[in-house]
């Protein structure tokens, strides 16, 4: 290949070793540390595909300087951290990895669940402050034959749904987007309405995207519709859940325990969750494992080369507002 290519990455990164190992033989990758949009150097304008991470938010003002680009690839699952039909009307195509974290967040979903379910951070907390008592642990339920409602089944909420079962969790699914029969193929049941899903889910556990549809998806009327002392966990976006809601609903005993990765606003910024005694904490981390860090930056990257070298990239993410793509993608499927 003659021509070389400028692969810039936007935020997070420090060093680009996985990035730099794939996509040597056709561009050179440039590390420009920006913590917001407006840190951005006036050199993007010469990148031709920018791999982004979630630290920073790509809007129009970005967006409409990429005169050169031809794929944005948001280096995790969600993207909304990107502005799909400010890309899609320049024919830039935003991509995505969907699959390089599945099995981590199912992991530290269940690893959240059997946290707050057996009291275990309340019992460490005690011995470590030097005290021994067995009632810290009194009200933990029994797990075999509670029912764990799954808010989005693809392939995140299906992994859980396989472990949770392996407990002996009841698991009922909602997922309106999924093929029928996928509960078939989980061994699971289904619902095809929300409010059928949640007065049935002792245990509550969201793996959505964050859309306009999924925004607040637990609120003040949803949460209500759970059974009194339910446990809520939340792996997939902060904005999923009103946070004003699920405190009133924390005080009241509504909601017994939360256990958060993702909060509303990252970092958190709201002492009455930070220090709330029935809330468990981790800080957007459920994606990690050292495996998974260095499988999404090589996806990523790869995703970059095939946009750069004429393949057609794999894991579009904007095709519904893409007008004459600067790159090769997916032919839509003809009717059946």
């Amino acid at each position: 290949m003659s021509q070389r290519y400028r692969v810039m990455v936007t935020d997070y990164m420090t060093e680009a070793e996985p990035e730099q190992a794939v996509l040597a033989p056709a561009a050179d990758v440039e590390l420009l540390h920006a913590a917001r949009e407006a840190d951005l150097p006036d050199r993007i304008a010469e990148a031709a595909a920018l791999i982004v991470f979630h630290a920073i938010h790509l809007t129009d003002l970005s967006i409409a300087r990429l005169a050169r680009c031809k794929a944005i690839i948001r280096c995790g699952v969600g993207f909304d951290n990107i502005d799909l039909h400010a890309a899609g009307k320049r024919g830039i195509v935003v991509c995505n990895v969907p699959d390089y974290g599945t099995e981590e967040v199912a992991d530290h979903a269940l690893m959240m669940l059997l946290a707050i379910a057996r009291r275990l951070v309340a019992c460490h907390q005690g011995i470590v402050a030097g005290g021994w008592d067995r009632s810290w642990v009194f009200g933990a339920p029994r797990l075999r034959g509670k029912t764990l409602g799954i808010v989005g089944c693809g392939r995140i909420g299906s992994a859980l749904a396989l472990r949770a079962k392996a407990l002996g969790l009841r698991v009922v699914v909602f997922d309106p987007y999924q093929p029928p029969g996928l509960e078939k193929a989980l061994g699971v049941e289904r619902c095809y309405h929300l409010d059928e899903l949640l007065p049935q889910a002792q245990f509550l556990s969201l793996h959505t995207p964050l859309t306009r549809e999924t925004r607040h998806l637990l609120n003040d009327r949803t949460l209500s519709r759970l059974p009194k002392g339910a446990y809520v966990i939340n792996t997939a976006r902060g904005p999923c859940i009103d946070s004003e809601a699920l405190l009133v609903a924390l005080e009241s005993g509504q909601v017994a325990y939360a256990a958060l990765d993702v909060v509303e606003r990252e970092p958190l910024d709201d002492t009455r969750l930070r220090k709330h005694p029935r809330v468990l904490l981790t800080p957007h981390a459920a994606y990690y494992s050292v495996e998974g860090a260095h499988e999404m930056r090589t996806k990523a990257a790869q995703e970059v080369l095939r946009a750069l070298t004429g393949e057609t990239v794999r894991n579009p993410v904007n095709l519904h507002c893409l007008a004459c793509p600067r790159c090769a993608v997916p032919t839509p499927m003809p009717p059946i």
